[in-house]
C-alpha cells in the first residue's frame, strides 16, 4: 500500500520547509531510515529520513520549493503498485511546485511578445526566479533585476541571491584608513621603543575610523529573535545560582580520560548532562511546558545542548538522558554537534527537547544567565570551572568551583522548588562516580 511523506515539522515555531535537494529519485528503492530530501529551515538544512520502505512512486514537489508542513512531498510504493494518486492524496494531485513556476515563466514569455512597460518593477516580475529566490531578495531588499542568474536557462536561484548578498556586505564593510603613512611609522617606532610586537590593528585616536554597516539579520537569527523575544516578552522568568565544588568531577575527569582515546574522551559537559537528566527526574516542574492554564510534565527527560554555528546558535537533543551511561551521552552529543556544523542534522537531532543547558565554559566566564527556550519552562546556564580561594573549615584553600544558574518559569515552579533543584544538581556533580555507575 502506498504511503505519503508529508513536510515534517523540525521545530517548535517552524511553519514552512524549502525542499533544498532531493537524494532519492523517483523509481529508486528506499529502506525506512535511508535519507530521501534535504530541508531548508529558519535554523538549519536538515536531512529527512524516510519513515518507509518502498520505492519512490511520485515526488510531489521539487527543488526550491516552499512547503508548508504537513503538506505531502513525496509517495512511496512497492514495487509495480499501480497509485491512484488523486484518490491517495484525496485531491486532485497539485502539480509540483515548479511546474507552477514553469507556468508562471510562460505567462512570463507570452508578456514578453506584447508591448510591455519599460520599468524595473515590470522587469522584476518578469524575471525567471526559483520561489526561495524570490523571498530571500524580498527579504533583503534586492532588486532582482540586478542579479545574474546561474540556473538552468538563466533562472535566479538561491545561490545567487547569496552571492548579491555578499557582494552587497563586503561593499558597505570597507574600512576606510586615515594617514596610513602615520599610522605606519607610529607602529615601526612604538615597536622600536618597546621591543614587543604590536597588534595588526592599531588604535591611535581619529587616525582609523570605520564605515557604518547595516547587515542583514540571516535566517537563524531571525529565528532566534523571534524565539528569544517572545521568550521574555511572556515568561516570567526568576534565577538562582549556586557555587559547586567541581574538585572531585575535575578528578574524576582528568582520571577517566587519560584511559580514552581522544575520539572517546568525556567533557565535563557530559557530565553536566547526565547530572541535569538525574536531577530533573527527581523535579517535573522543571521537566516541563506550560500551555494556557496547563502544565505538561513530561514523561522523558531529553536535554537539549546549545552549539555554536556560523551566525547563531542551534540546540541539539539528548533523548532519554536519564536511562543513557554517560559515555553514550557523549558519542551522541559528539555526533550530532559534527552533524550540525557540517550542515547534515538531521531531524530527531534537533527536536524534542524538554530542558536545554547552555555552556560558556570554555571560553572563561565567571557567570551568565540563560533566556528560557520555549515552550521549556527551564535552562540551566553553566559557566567555566575555576580554581579559587574559599574557606573549608576555616582554613582558606584552594578549590575548583563552577557557577551554574538557574533560569526558570515563575508559572512552572517558585524559588524554593528551583533552590533544591540546585541542591540536588550540586549533589550529583559533586558525586561524579555516581554519573558513571
Amino acid at each position: 500500500m502506498a504511503d505519503i511523506v508529508t513536510m515534517p515539522k523540525l521545530g517548535f515555531d517552524m511553519k514552512e520547509g524549502t525542499l533544498v535537494r532531493w537524494i532519492k529519485n523517483e523509481g529508486e528503492e528506499v529502506t525506512k531510515g535511508d535519507v530521501l530530501a534535504e530541508i531548508e529551515t529558519d535554523k538549519a538544512t536538515v536531512e529527512v529520513e524516510s519513515t518507509f520502505s518502498g520505492v519512490i512512486f511520485s515526488q510531489l514537489v521539487e527543488t526550491d520549493a516552499i512547503v508548508p508542513i504537513g503538506e505531502p512531498i513525496a509517495v512511496i510504493a512497492e514495487k509495480d503498485e499501480k497509485v491512484d494518486l488523486e484518490s491517495l492524496l484525496g485531491k486532485k494531485p497539485e502539480p509540483k511546485s515548479s511546474k507552477t513556476e514553469s507556468i508562471q515563466e510562460k505567462e512570463d514569455d507570452t508578456t514578453k511578445d506584447k508591448t510591455t512597460v519599460a520599468s524595473k518593477e515590470d522587469d522584476r516580475e518578469r524575471i525567471k526566479a526559483s520561489p526561495v529566490a524570490r523571498k530571500m531578495a524580498s527579504e533583503n531588499k534586492i532588486n532582482l533585476v540586478d542579479v545574474e542568474g546561474t540556473g538552468p536557462g538563466g533562472r535566479i536561484i538561491k545561490k545567487d541571491i547569496e552571492a548579491a548578498l555578499e557582494s552587497k556586505s563586503k561593499k558597505t564593510s570597507q574600512i576606510v584608513e586615515t594617514k596610513p603613512d602615520i599610522v605606519k611609522e607610529k607602529a615601526v617606532e612604538e615597536k622600536t621603543e618597546t621591543g614587543t610586537p604590536l597588534p595588526s590593528t592599531i588604535w591611535l585616536g581619529d587616525e582609523l575610523s570605520r564605515e557604518e554597516n547595516r547587515k542583514p539579520l540571516n535566517k537563524l537569527r531571525q529565528a532566534i529573535s523571534r524565539r528569544m523575544v517572545d521568550s521574555k516578552q511572556n515568561i516570567p522568568h526568576f534565577y538562582v545560582t549556586k557555587n559547586i565544588n567541581v574538585d572531585p568531577l575535575m578528578s574524576v575527569y582528568k582520571q577517566v580520560n587519560e584511559t580514552l582515546p581522544a575520539q572517546q574522551k568525556i567533557s565535563i559537559n557530559d557530565y553536566v548532562i547526565k547530572a541535569t537528566a538525574l536531577t530533573l527526574h527527581e523535579f517535573p516542574n522543571l521537566n516541563a511546558s506550560v500551555s494556557d492554564n496547563e502544565l505538561l510534565q513530561h514523561g522523558n527527560v531529553n536535554i537539549g545542548v546549545a552549539v555554536a554555528v556560523e551566525g547563531g546558535l542551534l540546540t541539539i537533543v539528548v533523548k532519554d538522558a536519564v536511562v543513557k551511561p554517560i559515555r553514550v551521552i557523549s558519542q551522541e552529543v559528539k555526533e550530532m554537534a559534527a552533524r550540525v556544523r557540517s550542515g547534515k542534522v538531521r531531524s530527531e537531532d534537533v527536536e524534542g527537547s524538554t530542558f536545554s543547558i547552555s555552556n560558556l565554559g570554555m571560553f572563561d566566564v565567571e557567570n551568565f544567565a540563560a533566556i528560557i527556550n520555549p515552550p521549556e519552562s527551564a535552562i540551566l546556564a553553566v559557566s567555566s570551572a575555576r580554581k579559587e580561594a574559599v574557606v573549608i573549615d576555616d582554613e582558606i584553600q584552594i578549590s575548583w568551583r563552577m557557577k551554574v544558574t538557574l533560569s526558570a518559569d515563575h508559572r512552572a515552579t517558585d524559588g524554593v522548588e528551583a533552590a533544591e533543584f540546585m541542591k540536588v544538581l550540586a549533589f550529583q556533580l559533586e558525586n561524579p562516580l555516581r554519573l558513571l555507575l
